[in-house]
């Protein structure tokens, strides 16, 4: 798995995303996640946090985001 972004963006019936703008706006938040996850994490290793639980805890953070399309 590297940072870079997907060839493609599945949409949510499975067939890629097409729209140029949709396109553009999934790219430039993609990159701009990777760097903020690239510097938290550099940070956080360096002060001496475990890697293998970082990364854990990224990744519950990332199952405990709530979707947009379900009423709360």
């Amino acid at each position: 798995m590297s940072l870079a972004p997907p060839e493609t963006w599945p949409g949510a019936d499975g067939s890629p995303i097409s729209c140029r703008e949709k396109l553009k706006v999934l790219a430039e938040n993609h990159a701009e996640l990777a760097q903020v996850m690239r510097d938290a994490f550099e940070d956080a290793v360096l002060m001496g946090v475990d890697e293998a639980a970082l990364r854990r805890m990224l990744a519950e953070m990332v199952e405990a985001l709530p979707s947009p399309k379900r009423k709360q």
